[in-house]
């Protein structure tokens, strides 16, 4: 894949950018609106998790896919698919009747948005790469940490808006909203993107999705662990137990998320600065490593605090800015050392493989999510986030630590 830095590539990737963020606004608005309104029509907490379990499988079928696809026929392709996947996922709940809306179809719904964000999502990481120079590695993490951030942002203020949009015009109209959202910019990628999007390659095989770096493969693996050590008290424990426990209402729990959330994306965007690097270095294996160690520290900090009865409010607020600091600079760090990992002309295919572990992680996290808080309840979420950042921890350990490992002799020939 040759690299290309002119005028038109920078505007060909804002726009990619913001087609990337209309999406991102909307699936966190989605997992606002379809937690919620099925909680409040009763259905248990592994129910409500039992939701987004197709969610998570797609989006591990997708970048596994989608890598493939992007590699053979160019990321326009993928990029297009997405964004008119998350129409029809929106469509599917706001235009038929209530009988419909019953756990089958939501999760068949959310098994099409959760194809629809991951190609979207891996288009818009992979042509970073795309713009980017292979020996600029100093840019290329500002510019991963700068997309990472403002994605991360702007899911907030996607649960904030699903929150108010419940409260104010309802369940089927905010869906509307949403899709007229992202139809807006699907039309402004077909107006504004020309060509595909970085060269499709008919050589590109299907086989080739699972990488042959021993670097690539270790991160993904960290990778599974962090992000479920995340979702496992944060997509069903956490909103459910500010809810019925502590009381809030949907748009103050909407609200509160979408704060964390959009810190958490500042913080990535300014990991390079945060994490104070010196001129020529850059974050390596043994930078990922640290920071899981450090991050285990908080949910179990988090869980032995409520054990005490220590006020949840203050446990709570406090532990969640400091876990979201921690959390988005070992994400941000991941996010770099994928594409500084990356093979040059597979770059979405081991994007792609990256996010399908991603993916992984967030499944078993959601299902974990909804089980441990109705069996033992958010300390036992708590306690399994610990487990699962040491895990990744250890992982990290043995990623390199210095430069950009050499391919293998496998990935070479392939």
């Amino acid at each position: 894949m040759s690299v290309r830095t002119g005028d038109a590539d920078v505007r060909t990737y804002a726009y990619v950018t913001a087609a990337y963020w209309a999406d991102t606004i909307t699936d966190g608005a989605i997992r606002i609106l379809v937690l919620f309104y099925f909680y409040q029509l009763g259905y248990s907490p592994l129910q409500v998790a039992m939701l987004f379990v197709f969610y998570e499988v797609f989006g591990v079928l997708t970048n596994l896919f989608g890598g493939w696809i992007a590699a053979r026929w160019g990321l326009k392709s993928t990029l297009v698919g997405g964004l008119s996947l998350q129409i029809g996922a929106l469509l599917m709940l706001a235009l038929v009747p209530p009988a419909w809306l019953v756990v089958p179809y939501v999760m068949a719904s959310q098994a099409v948005s959760g194809v629809a964000k991951d190609l979207t999502k891996m288009s818009a990481k992979s042509a970073v790469k795309m713009i980017v120079p292979d020996d600029a590695s100093d840019t290329l993490f500002k510019w991963v940490a700068a997309l990472t951030g403002s994605k991360n942002a702007l899911k907030g203020v996607g649960f904030f808006l699903g929150g108010v949009l419940l409260t104010v015009v309802g369940f089927r109209w905010s869906l509307v909203i949403l899709a007229v959202l992202v139809g807006s910019a699907l039309v402004m990628v077909g107006v504004a993107v020309h060509g595909s999007l970085g060269v499709g390659s008919a050589a590109a095989k299907f086989t080739h999705m699972f990488s042959n770096s021993r670097a690539v493969n270790l991160l993904s693996a960290a990778r599974v662990f962090l992000f479920a050590s995340r979702d496992v008290w944060f997509v069903v424990g956490l909103p459910v137990y500010l809810r019925s426990v502590l009381g809030w209402s949907f748009w103050e729990v909407g609200g509160f998320l979408a704060i964390w959330v959009i810190g958490y994306g500042i913080v990535q965007g300014f990991a390079p600065r945060l994490l104070r690097r010196r001129s020529g270095r850059v974050p390596s294996g043994f930078t990922a490593a640290w920071l899981a160690f450090v991050l285990a520290l908080l949910p179990a900090g988090i869980a032995v605090a409520l054990a005490l009865d220590v006020d949840p409010t203050t446990v709570l607020v406090t532990g969640l800015i400091l876990f979201g600091v921690v959390f988005a600079l070992n994400s941000a760090v991941h996010s770099f050392l994928i594409l500084h990992y990356a093979d040059g002309d597979k770059v979405a295919m081991n994007v792609g493989f990256y996010y399908m572990a991603n993916a992984g992680g967030r499944l078993v996290g959601t299902i974990l999510s909804g089980l441990l808080y109705q069996w033992q309840g958010l300390e036992a979420c708590l306690w399994a986030s610990a487990i699962m950042v040491l895990a990744a921890g250890a992982i990290s350990l043995a990623l390199p630590r210095g430069a950009r490992p050499a391919a293998s002799p496998a990935a070479a020939s392939a």
